[in-house]
């Protein structure tokens, strides 16, 4: 019977964990927070976005880090996959809006509280408040690890699946990193993911709070649209955030390192083209045109947002519609369609939702996620160069990669 010993108790971890007991293995896994599973138990605004049931092909294009390195694991351990284990560890599951799958219960300690009762279930050893400090090796292969306490533990195989870099509070810290460098493994740039972003212009704390639907926001770097997404944001007392904010904020985040000008454009009426809210602004202001500007924007603006237009537009809020010029009616119509930010920085990664770097994909095997430098050392979820939008992406990109590293770990007789 094989020994294998998994290091970090996430969504990776405690699958590949599973995964290796299931094929016979004797499993030890080991934590450094009291908890198992922290950064699952607040995924999903606590409700746990398990997965997306779009077809792999298309879970696959919503990770713009290296996401073709996960087409094996898909294949082996795909959503379906993802969503049976969890029906059938007493966790049943719907799908939501955008193909987001959660449990019925929308608890996600119910998901987390299902994968430990089959750890238990399975018999591996479950040890909390034991760091590891490096990876032991004999003979160029992995043998065990050193714990922070100074203690050894010997074993076969060595899955490390200690996280990223964000939330450090629920562990991780990016301990992972410096492990992964000390075996001689490349380490690409950490960058915060899925994380608002702070602007240079100080009236969105105006309107904090404010949530905006069926919007259209252009990712601008050096005057150059680079991305574009459709959707919600908010406004927040630092800048923005909101889904299609954080999907922008990986691109953002990189291209700010590299010391680029960013800058968010605002269409606030994509469903009207220019000609169609040109007319729209002549309407609505014959309809109020005895009343001032400020006053005259109610149809189309939510009430505290027109000051700011009012000041994009360069209008004088107190005239009288009767007297606003056509001009002065097309750089409204501008305004609406171009709302522009400038983007400082993103909010720190300790605020990230996902660390986008990690351990080089080229020194992993995609198909068992075993290290090409180091035998019988395994990598598995966010500490792998590999991150998506969110809607669920990222956690079954750890399930997928701790069942092939669960696997391979025991499979392996190298």
């Amino acid at each position: 019977m094989k020994d294998v010993l998994v290091v970090g108790a996430g969504p990776a971890g405690m699958m590949a964990a599973i995964t290796a007991a299931e094929n016979g293995a004797r499993v030890t896994l080991l934590e450094k927070m009291q908890r198992f599973g922290r950064k699952m138990l607040i995924t999903g605004k606590g409700r746990c976005n398990l997965t997306n049931a779009a077809p792999v092909p298309e879970l696959i294009r919503q990770f713009k880090g290296n996401g073709a390195f996960l087409n094996s694991a898909f294949a082996a351990f795909d959503n379906e996959d993802a969503m049976r284990f969890f029906e059938q560890q007493g966790v049943p599951v719907k799908v939501e809006r955008g193909g987001r799958v959660f449990p019925v219960s929308d608890k996600a300690a119910d998901c987390v509280e299902a994968m430990l009762a089959r750890l238990h279930e399975l018999g591996v050893a479950v040890r909390t408040g034991e760091a590891v400090a490096a990876v032991l090796t004999r003979e160029g292969r992995a043998a065990g690890v050193c714990t922070a306490a100074g203690e050894e533990i010997a074993a076969d195989a060595v899955i490390l699946a200690v996280g990223g870099a964000s939330y450090p509070g629920t562990g991780s810290t990016g301990d992972g990193y410096e492990i992964a460098r000390q075996l001689g493994h490349t380490v690409t740039r950490i960058l915060p993911s899925l994380v608002p972003l702070e602007t240079e212009e100080h009236w969105p704390r105006d309107v904090q709070g404010l949530s905006l639907r069926n919007v259209r926001v252009k990712l601008l770097v050096d005057g150059r649209e680079r991305q574009e997404m459709f959707g919600e944001m908010m406004f927040t007392h630092f800048g923005v955030t909101g889904p299609i904010i954080l999907s922008l904020s990986r691109t953002a985040a990189q291209v700010l390192a590299d010391g680029a000008f960013v800058e968010l454009e605002i269409d606030l009426k994509p469903a009207l083209t220019p000609e169609k809210l040109a007319a729209r602004i002549l309407r609505d202001f014959e309809k109020y045109q005895r009343k001032q500007v400020k006053n005259a924007l109610v149809d189309l603006l939510p009430h505290r947002l027109i000051p700011v237009l009012i000041d994009a537009a360069y209008l004088d809020g107190e005239k009288f519609v009767h007297q606003v010029t056509q001009e002065e009616r097309h750089r409204l119509a501008e305004a609406l369609k171009h709302l522009v930010l400038t983007v400082a920085r993103t909010r720190p990664l300790a605020e990230a939702i996902v660390t986008a770097g990690g351990v080089c994909v080229k020194e992993i095997d995609p198909r068992t996620m075993e290290s090409r430098l180091v035998p019988r050392l395994y990598f598995a979820g966010e500490l792998v160069d590999v991150d998506a939008f969110t809607g669920g992406y990222n956690l079954q990109a750890a399930f997928s990669m701790g069942v092939a590293a669960g696997s391979y770990s025991v499979w392996n007789d190298d």
